[in-house]
């Protein structure tokens, strides 16, 4: 397991959820953030301890309390450190797309590449333990998922306005609806261990609101 931790946050990817922040390979914060980080897309936020990441890394938790004082902090980081590379990635499809169906099928690749890369969204890990996390870092995954159904309502609504997008519910009602899907089929593809079932999904998903044709 401690191998494969280690080369999961070594190889988090390249897209939007996985990608690594730029950084100097002597940056110990960075390191922590990144086994961290795997840990809990992988196990969950409250299943790995201090002792779980110092054991990864090859350093004392003191040397993890002088960059992070405690859980609280390190989760907070790790959250606001996701919620940049998303937030990243999704204006390099507003760049890179052109219509709102382009879009959406973008936005699902992203979490299509984590599943590729055997995690979980680390928001959607956290949001399931939200009744037990500090409060910052609950905070923060809240903050996350607003973030992104801001991102949907917008798409959604210029897709609508142009005619390639069809849905009865409100913009803001339907970006959420995709949100809980495409978290709620990462975790059945999950426990199935089946990448397929989560891209069966996702188009099934897309093309409820795609008009035929776009």
């Amino acid at each position: 397991m401690s191998r494969a931790i280690c080369e999961n946050a070594r190889v988090a990817g390249t897209t939007a959820q996985g990608a690594r922040p730029r950084r100097s390979r002597g940056d110990t914060a960075e390191r922590i953030l990144d086994v961290a980080e795997a840990l809990a897309q992988v196990r969950g936020f409250n299943a790995f301890s201090y002792g779980d990441v110092a054991a990864e890394l090859g350093i004392t938790t003191a040397s993890l309390h002088y960059h992070f004082a405690g859980k609280g902090e390190l989760g907070h980081a790790l959250v606001a450190r996701y919620a940049d590379r998303f937030a990243r990635a999704l204006a390099t499809i507003d760049e890179r797309s052109a219509t709102a169906p382009e879009k959406l099928a973008a936005y699902a690749r992203l979490y299509s590449d984590v599943l590729d890369d055997e995690r979980m969204c680390l928001c959607g890990m956290l949001a399931a333990e939200y009744q037990t996390l500090p409060a910052e870092v609950g905070q923060a995954v809240v903050a996350f998922f607003d973030d992104n159904e801001s991102w949907l309502e917008r798409v959604l609504d210029a897709g609508h306005g142009a005619g390639t997008l069809r849905f009865e519910a409100s913009a803001r009602e339907t970006a959420r609806l995709l949100i809980g899907d495409l978290e709620g089929a990462m975790l059945l593809a999950r426990l199935y261990g089946d990448r397929g079932r989560f891209g069966a999904a996702t188009e099934r998903l897309i093309s409820t609101v795609a008009v035929a044709g776009d």
